[in-house]
Order: C-alpha cells, then structure tokens, then sequence
C-alpha cells in the first residue's frame, strides 16, 4: 500500500483520517501546518499526499506549488463545502484530484485507488513510443518529451494526454475525460479537465499562438491535434 503524507490542521479530522488509512494497510505520516508538511516530504518519500486546502500559515495552495516545483507525487485536496473558488485555484497549482470533507475512508481509499491507476496506465499494444510532431510520447514509460527534453507531468496530466494522443482528432467530452480520467461521474467536476488542459497546455504546447496539441472543441469538449 502507498505511503501517504496527509497534511491537515483539524486535528479530529487528521486522526480519523490517519487511523482509517492505517487501518487499510498504508504507511501515513501526518502534519498540520504546511511548513510541517513540507519537511516532510523530504524524509518521508510519500507516494501520495492529501492535502487540506485551508492551512494556516502556508496554505494549502501554496503547499502544492510547492511540491509541484520538485515532484509529481500524486496530490488529493481535502476541501470544505463551498469552496468553489479555492478548489479551482487549488487544480490550477497542481493538484490531480480533490474530495469534500467531511468524507468516509472508503471514499477517501477509493479516491487513491483511482489516482495511483493512473500511474500504471498500459500501453495497450501501441508502440512504446509514439512521435506527434515536437513531442515524444512513452506510452510503456509513462513519459513525454517535448524537443527532446522530458515534460514533468501530475499522474492526471499523462493520463489525459495519453488518452487524447491514443485517438487523434476524435472529439471527447468533458463528461467521456472525466469519467475515464478521474473516475468520476458527477458533471459537476468538469472542472477537473479544464484545469487539468490549462496546466497540459502550458507544459506541451508553445506560449505563443493557438494551442497545437489540446485543442477545444467549442461547446463539447477537447481533441488532440493534427500531427
């Protein structure tokens, strides 16, 4: 079972959270101010992190930018009802995933179970690497390079790409990427992909111009490009 580093300042919600996960097989390590939780990435290796939105001090926005300077590690935002705003801010800093407290274990599980699947997506019978114009795209490896050097991408960033790239100019949408990404179903979460493309655009495609690669399809969804 993954190591999970779970960062989260309500102290009943942290030890109900924890116990939960340890209870379920994985090894948790636990911190309650984002400064404790940065440290802990360092020493702890966390395969995952859960990771409260509202921290005091460094919050938990800035926490995922944080951790998105140095690493990809999977990253579930825990937030509050209503925090519409804050969870959009949160998706756009890197974060693949969020759950609304309070949530039981099992959902919580689930949600973990659904990201870490992204991490061993399979390469289907294609070949083991793909060329779609300036990018190289590892479908065995899970890696993409743009010019020839390796493009950092967040376990929800390669599997939406990868999912895209699999069937060029075929029109998906947001509902089809959301289900198949993310594992969800609620409509609501469109959100999800549209941070997910904004943060994919910035990385893959050129900073000037119409995107090349993600591109929208007005009133449905998104497509790969052209070759």
């Amino acid at each position: 079972m993954p190591r999970v580093l779970l960062i989260e300042d309500d102290p009943s919600i942290r030890e109900g959270v924890g116990l939960g996960l340890r209870r379920r097989g994985h090894d948790v390590s636990a911190a309650e101010t984002g400064e404790a939780g940065l440290s802990l990435m360092a020493s702890f290796h966390p395969e995952l992190v859960l990771l409260d939105l509202m921290l005091p001090g460094i919050n938990g926005v800035q926490v995922c930018r944080r951790i998105r300077e140095t690493s990809q590690v999977p990253i579930i935002m825990l937030t509050a009802r209503g925090d519409d705003f804050d969870i959009v801010v949160g998706l756009e800093a890197g974060a693949d995933d969020y759950i609304v407290k309070p949530a039981r274990t099992e959902v919580i599980e689930a949600r973990i179970k659904a990201v870490l699947r992204r991490l061993s997506e399979p390469a289907g019978g294609r070949p083991d690497v793909e060329f779609h114009g300036e990018l190289a795209v590892d479908r065995a490896g899970l890696t993409v390079a743009k010019n020839g050097e390796r493009v950092p991408l967040a376990p929800s960033e390669i599997k939406l790409l990868l999912h895209l790239s699999a069937s060029p100019e075929q029109v998906f949408s947001r509902q089809q990427l959301l289900e198949y990404v993310w594992e969800h179903s609620y409509h609501a979460d469109a959100r999800l992909v549209d941070a997910c493309v904004r943060r994919l655009r910035h990385k893959v495609e050129d900073p000037e111009g119409a995107p090349r690669y993600i591109q929208t399809v007005r009133g449905f969804g998104y497509r790969f490009g052209p070759l």
